[in-house]
């Protein structure tokens, strides 16, 4: 048997009246996850424990059976491991952001943060204006470390873990009394402003109409996670597929093999055709037992407030992900599980996450029913089937 994780980041949504009242999910045309849902479970799942932060990190650890509240140590620490930043018990790591904020006005702390991604900026751009930061504000304290697009890291030695304030929940907002305390970290944020607001890569940027990277952003702060690794408790030899440094760094965090994708780029235009042929091959030629298949597209285009493109993330994740791999795999002759769900919700009217219950599917190749529900909210809630704590899942998928 063969165990599948499809996970589509922050797809679950509330209704919305444009859509005639449906969410994202309810309206977009998803015919295999429909069919797989008429032949499975559909149900809900708490992945956020009460209590804590509705966060991408929180609520993966929950979905892949690593109970938050017991392992979680930080954002950043997690994404830390996946660029390979060596760090101390120590070390404080902390996510940097290159944020766009308003350009207008005088005072740094009368900016308004208009976009927390600068327009899913290209790691090959924002690699040169970090270097620019790194140039300026690295010191023996603080180092800088490339992520992926406009997710970075920096480490703080000796550092202290500090509440921050996530830039995408505070889309729209002047930043002055969103800005850290911490003066060291609140005075790099000004100057990084100042290093970036007329780097000839923005200055260009704006010529084309696309939003500038023009300010660092902290938050996320943690310490070094100790997770235990994932076969310990499954004894199953298990993969990510993820275009980001969160899910990859859970990956490595839990000595799962980390599968890059060329031009998997956490956006709505990645490599989805990549990705489910790399979840194929993994399974059915390289002997690996689970997959876990992570799609940042629907997150993002929820941030943005774009219904749109949330939906046709959604589209594309059923059309492109979901279909080649159920019927890839049935065409290997594999028996297989896949579970479907959100990590959380990420509605559009909020632009921000929330820690509500997600809907899921469970398919299993060798045990088809025969149902008429659709996979949405609605129908999922309808139903008396409920997870009450979502690290309770993978026990659920695997059978264990």
């Amino acid at each position: 048997m063969k165990y599948l994780v499809i996970l589509g980041d922050g797809m679950a949504d509330r209704p919305i009246e444009s859509l005639g009242g449906r969410t994202p999910l309810e309206y977009a045309k998803t015919p295999k996850m429909d069919e797989l849902a008429a032949k499975g479970e559909i149900g809900m799942v708490h992945t956020i424990p009460d209590g804590m932060k509705p966060g991408s990190d929180t609520a993966n650890l929950s979905v892949l059976g690593y109970n938050p509240r017991e392992f979680y140590s930080g954002r950043s620490p997690l994404e830390a491991l996946s660029i390979g930043v060596p760090m101390k018990d120590t070390d404080v790591a902390l996510r940097c952001n290159i944020v766009t904020l308003s350009e207008e006005e005088d005072n740094y702390e009368d900016r308004t943060i208009i976009d927390h991604s600068s327009g899913e900026i290209s790691t090959e751009e924002c690699a040169v204006l970090l270097e620019a930061v790194k140039k300026e504000l690295e010191t023996d304290i603080f180092h800088f470390y490339v992520g992926t697009s406009y997710r970075h890291c920096l480490i703080w030695e000796n550092g202290e873990v500090v509440d921050l304030v996530q830039p995408h929940d505070v889309l729209g907002q002047k930043i002055g009394d969103k800005l850290p305390e911490n003066e060291a970290l609140r005075t790099m944020m000004k100057k990084s402003y100042n290093i970036l607001v007329n780097h000839p890569i923005n200055i260009e940027r704006k010529k084309k109409g696309l939003n500038p990277a023009n300010s660092c952003w902290f938050w996320g702060a943690g310490t070094k996670p100790a997770l235990y690794p994932f076969t310990e408790r499954t004894h199953k030899k298990g993969a990510m597929i993820s275009a980001v440094d969160l899910l990859k760094g859970i990956a490595v965090g839990t000595s799962m093999k980390v599968i890059t994708v060329d031009g998997a780029n956490g956006g709505l235009d990645t490599n989805y055709e990549g990705k489910a042929k790399a979840a194929l091959d993994v399974l059915t030629r390289d002997g690996y037992d689970f997959v876990y298949v992570h799609l940042e597209g629907p997150d993002e285009m929820g941030h943005q407030g774009s219904v749109e493109k949330k939906v046709k993330a959604i589209e594309r994740l059923d059309e492109r992900i979901i279909r080649p791999i159920a019927e890839g795999l049935a065409a290997a002759g594999e028996d297989f599980r896949m579970v479907v769900l959100p990590d959380h919700p990420t509605p559009i009217s909020l632009r921000t996450h929330t820690a509500d219950n997600v809907p899921y599917l469970l398919y299993d190749s060798t045990a088809e029913r025969s149902e008429s529900w659709h996979y949405n909210e609605r129908e999922a809630a309808q139903t008396t089937n409920f997870i009450p704590e979502g690290h309770k899942l993978i026990e659920y998928l695997l059978q264990m």
